[in-house]
């Protein structure tokens, strides 16, 4: 039997360069690429496709497949570049990264070395979060998906060998459920789906599918609209895919198809096989894997070390370095590597070494906190505040079925029937160290029950601009579920607002996160101010009928241009003096009630427990007490603050406010 053709295909090199360029000018910001992140979907199927290719002509020209040689390519294709561009990566990042940045990208280290990146972002956030342009070594997660592939694939091909078509079979099964499954959680899993290996399968296995299928039989050869049509899915799903709508569910479609028509009709002579296969695209190909990886470190810490590119022309600097690096990477370590000639477990034993190097200089950052010996005593309080936002959730559960099914509750204090309730948002999360102190003290057991951006307030939903459509939804069915089981807290005889009331009720956020929207809508009301006076209105008799006295927090002021972690960087980094730094750190208490204002109006009738005094004078309010720095950013506070305020509540906790 013949086998799949083996020489080489220029227009798949010219394929990559779309796939890589698409990813690299996306993540350094062009706006025209809005779906350019799907440039990995394009590779996925193309790695399908030639490591399916690989293993299905092995098999039926030899009737068996050898996994040790099969892994030592893999390893002679793949590692080198990847532990030079490690290398590299981490000598930066301890040059510059604050300890709890230090500490992360330590983890990341060991996660990317065994292939586990992908399940370690997923457990941490998403990767259209803003924090991810924090994470050097985000863009392993590809990497570990592809190589999770290359353990599973070549395993089955071993276990069903004998009957190939038993084998065929189980592929399609498997690209089916992937990709149902997709499509199905998207809407609701996005992160799990985006990340895990079981959902992006079907990409790889549409590669591996057209390789077999395609065995035995001439190339495709069909008319040129056949490339044109999969040159136009692929380039439209680069223009016009938008995460908003869910990615990848049914949107990963339109790449995927495109890249399989035009490898299914890569030998036809047309137009585009003959563009894809000209010599800069083919250059381009040849170095997009060390591209790939050396593009996102370079962007990731160029942007962390200057706090913000001057504009496009600095931008496109960066991005000539990362090809520079790229074009060294593939000259001097991808190819080189590829070419040596030592067989047998020689190779997989040489890995072990800068497997171990990495692992060890991982489990160093991490298990010594960061290293914040690193950075000189000046920037130790900004620092410290950095990493003060950490708390123990340990005890936080969400009931399966019952009462509160779906809901996180978090019960603090000693054990037994909650007597104080505590309902809010990230704020109330900010101050859980302080409620907690006071619980304990107070031998009073309570429960507070918090979701990040979710106003605590009946009838009130939300659409926020940092919040998927899903987000936004999981707000109002929490409210749904806690107010139809309030009533099964039957020892409850205080109960605690807590929210960013000024971010609720103006709409936006201030000063440094000044681009976050949030619109309120309930209640007939035409403005967000309207939204929160009337969702208080109907929140506290319901609350006060149930439990009697409830209390709201009055909200920490807003400090705009604060923010603990580029603090300390600007020290760290020798770009801003302490003096400079303290004004940062201070907003005029004028300029923090005008603020607060509108919120303050809409909440007129509600009790509230004082907060102000704790962090301002008559003039002006700061981030800067006792020699350490009690926010975290510019409007949540640290824990070292919360527990310094939790004599505040203490007569929440004792039962002594009166309603």
């Amino acid at each position: 039997m013949t086998s799949v053709t083996s020489s080489y295909r220029p227009e798949i090199d010219g394929l990559r360069m779309i796939a890589v360029m698409a990813v690299v000018l996306y993540h350094f910001g062009l706006p025209v690429l809005s779906g350019g992140f799907a440039g990995v979907d394009v590779f996925f199927v193309i790695s399908g496709y030639l490591i399916g290719a690989l293993l299905w002509r092995e098999a039926l020209s030899t009737g068996r497949i050898s996994l040790v040689r099969f892994y030592i390519r893999r390893v002679k294709r793949l590692a080198p570049a990847f532990f030079a561009m490690a290398l590299a990566a981490s000598v930066v990042a301890w040059l510059v990264l604050l300890p709890f940045e230090f500490r992360d990208y330590g983890k990341s280290l060991i996660a990317a070395t065994v292939y586990l990146s992908n399940v370690l972002f997923y457990r941490g956030a998403g990767y259209f979060d803003t924090s991810a342009e924090d994470k050097v070594l985000l863009h392993t997660w590809s990497l570990s998906v592809e190589e999770q592939f290359y353990i599973v694939l070549p395993l089955l091909l071993l276990l069903l060998l004998r009957w190939p078509r038993v084998f065929v079979g189980a592929l399609w099964i498997s690209f089916a459920a992937s990709l149902a499954a997709s499509v199905w959680l998207t809407p609701t899993h996005q992160t799990a789906t985006f990340y895990l290996f079981p959902f992006r399968a079907w990409e790889l296995l549409a590669g591996v599918l057209l390789a077999i299928h395609s065995h035995g039989r001439a190339p495709l050869k069909a008319g040129a609209w056949v490339s044109w049509l999969g040159l136009g899915l692929v380039v439209g799903s680069l223009l016009f895919i938008d995460a908003a709508y869910g990615f990848p569910g049914w949107q990963v479609a339109f790449p995927v198809l495109g890249t399989v028509l035009l490898l299914a009709n890569g030998r036809s002579s047309n137009g585009v096989n003959a563009g894809l296969s000209t010599p800069l695209p083919v250059f381009f190909g040849k170095i997009s894997y060390s591209l790939y990886l050396w593009h996102w470190p370079v962007f990731v810490l160029s942007l962390y070390w200057r706090g913000g590119y001057a504009g496009w022309s600095e931008a496109a600097a960066w991005m000539v370095l990362s090809v520079a690096l790229a074009w060294l990477s593939w000259r001097y370590v991808e190819t080189p590597f590829r070419r040596m000639e030592p067989r047998g477990w020689a190779v997989l034993g040489a890995l072990a070494v800068p497997s171990a190097a990495a692992l060890g200089f991982g489990a160093l950052a991490y298990v010594k906190d960061g290293l914040p010996q690193r950075f000189d005593a000046a920037t130790q309080a900004h620092i410290a505040a950095s990493a003060d936002f950490l708390q123990d959730f340990s005890r936080c559960y969400e009931p399966r079925d019952g009462a509160f099914e779906g809901v996180e509750l978090c019960p603090i204090g000693p054990e037994g029937d909650a007597q104080v309730l505590i309902w809010g948002d990230s704020h109330l999360r900010a101050m859980k160290e302080g409620l907690e102190q006071a619980a304990w003290e107070a031998e009073t057991p309570a429960l507070i029950i918090w979701h990040a951006g979710c106003p605590p307030l009946f009838g009130v939903s939300k659409t926020e601009s940092y919040a998927t459509p899903a987000q936004d939804a999981a707000c109002t069915a929490d409210k749904a579920v806690i107010a139809r089981d309030m009533a099964t807290l039957t020892a409850v005889r205080n109960v605690l607002l807590v929210g960013r009331w000024s971010y609720y009720a103006s709409g936006t956020g201030v000063g440094l996160d000044a681009q976050n929207t949030i619109t309120l809508s309930g209640y007939e009301a035409t403005s967000n101010a309207e939204v929160l006076r009337a969702g208080l209105a109907a929140t506290l008799p319901q609350l006060e009928a149930q439990f009697g006295a409830v209390h709201v927090l009055e909200q920490m002021p807003e400090l705009p241009a604060y923010d603990s972690r580029a603090a300390a960087r600007l020290l760290a980094h020798g770009r801003i003096s302490e003096a400079e730094l303290a004004t940062r750190a201070r907003a005029s208490r004028a300029d923090a009630k005008a603020r607060y204002g509108l919120a303050q109006h809409a909440m007129s009738a509600a009790p509230v427990i004082e907060t102000w005094s704790a962090v301002c004078t008559d003039k002006s309010c700061s981030a800067l007490q006792e020699g350490a720095s009690w926010y975290f950013d510019n409007n949540h506070i640290t824990n070292t603050a919360a527990r310094a305020m939790s004599a505040r509540f203490a007569p929440l906790m004792r039962g002594e406010l009166a309603p």
